[in-house]
């Protein structure tokens, strides 16, 4: 039986079932990324390779805590802690990291942001010293921020390239086998899977620029835009659909925020952790290498998102690159319009969170002007307007 054949069958049947003629007006979906999306998939246009990914599987971080050094071999540090030995360390804090020196049997990366997004600028000091330390990767373009801020799937990519470029042309384009990505992965379960996916694309291109061929290094953590403060249980979920996402789309690293929000104990870091370790240990998710090829559905808005991506990258470059366009409040500009766009379907419901808005407090409410700025990139969640 042709595809053709089978979209007619498939189309018949919906019909009689929907009592229409006009389907695909029923079944459309909106999204704010403007990617076109299918009810019904039969091919796609373009199949792409196998996309790679740095490490051989994905590593499960978790927040330092002594109790789980026996059992955790990938820590994020915000101190110095003596003696780990053959563990892979991610550092996430400045003052920290002008102190260490790499044992060889231990792997070191940095999680620190060298970018200043308020005065556009790149620490250059900071850039030198970490570029001086025997990381496996020195340097961290954050895009979680934006994320975490509103930002648009291609945005968030059009930025991480547009970032990559200003340190490429102010250390030279083997900075980009330096580079580590640190994305927030949100709610959208395939959308996130393509947009990891997509960022392999668009950075292997832009190395292709220098005549290289590098794959990205990506640190993928869990959204807080979605989590709200008295709604524990839908958080965990959420958070541990976004590690699924994560690690199909082929995160180097996966790393869970706590689920509480606003407090830390240690039952909830364990439990945050673990959540990673059972997707990891009952499906194996985090060892096959682009897990979601195949999908027509993954494959499809995959390559939507590259090129958005990469035209929203060309954009910002042709008008003088992301460092410009921060002093401009350009890039704060184009945030905040997609973000408050999300807060209003927050608000009317277009989004669903459950045990947020769909039933939320009446007599507790905060404005959108309340909530964002237009020439700030502020880390917003949905789930404020109702707290």
């Amino acid at each position: 039986m042709s595809n053709t054949d089978i979209l007619s069958n498939w189309e018949n049947l919906v019909k009689k079932q929907l009592k229409t003629e006009d389907i695909y007006l029923v079944l459309e979906k909106q999204n704010l990324e403007g990617i076109e999306v299918k009810p019904f998939y039969t091919e796609v246009q373009k199949p792409l390779v196998n996309l790679p990914r740095v490490e051989e599987s994905t590593h499960l971080v978790a927040r330092y805590h002594e109790s789980l050094e026996e059992e955790v071999f990938a820590f994020i540090l915000d101190q110095n802690v003596e003696n780990l030995d053959q563990k892979t360390l991610f550092v996430n804090n400045k003052d920290l990291a002008g102190h260490i020196s790499p044992k060889e049997e231990d792997q070191y990366f940095s999680l620190i942001d060298v970018f200043n997004e308020k005065e556009g600028t790149i620490d250059d000091q900071l850039v030198k010293e970490l570029l001086a330390k025997e990381f496996k990767r020195n340097i961290c373009v954050d895009i979680s921020f934006h994320q975490n801020a509103g930002a648009a799937i291609y945005q968030q990519l059009g930025i991480a390239l547009a970032k990559a470029k200003e340190l490429v042309e102010a250390y030279g384009a083997e900075v980009l086998s330096k580079l580590i990505f640190r994305i927030a992965v949100g709610g959208g379960y395939f959308f996130e899977m393509a947009k990891l996916r997509a960022f392999k694309i668009v950075f292997n291109q832009l190395s292709k620029e220098y005549g290289l061929d590098e794959v990205p290094y990506i640190f993928a953590e869990t959204s807080l835009r979605n989590k709200a403060v008295a709604d524990n249980e839908n958080n965990l979920i959420r958070s541990t659909l976004e590690l699924a996402s994560a690690m199909i789309g082929g995160a180097d690293a996966v790393f869970s925020n706590n689920y509480l929000v606003d407090r830390s104990t240690d039952n909830s870091e364990e439990i945050s952790f673990k959540q990673q370790i059972v997707l990891a240990y009952e499906s194996i998710i985090n060892v096959f290498e682009d897990a979601s090829n195949g999908s027509y559905y993954v494959e499809d808005i995959t390559q939507q998102f590259a090129e958005k991506a990469w035209d929203l990258f060309v954009e910002i470059e042709e008008a003088g690159g992301y460092l410009e366009l921060l002093k401009q409040g350009v890039i704060q500009k184009k945030i905040y319009d997609h973000a408050i766009q999300e807060q209003q379907w927050i608000e009317e419901g277009k989004i669903k969170l459950i045990g947020v808005n769909l039933y939320p407090k009446l007599d507790v409410k905060k404005s959108i002007g309340d909530l964002y700025n237009e020439k700030e990139i502020k880390a917003v969640r949905w789930a404020e307007m109702f707290e």
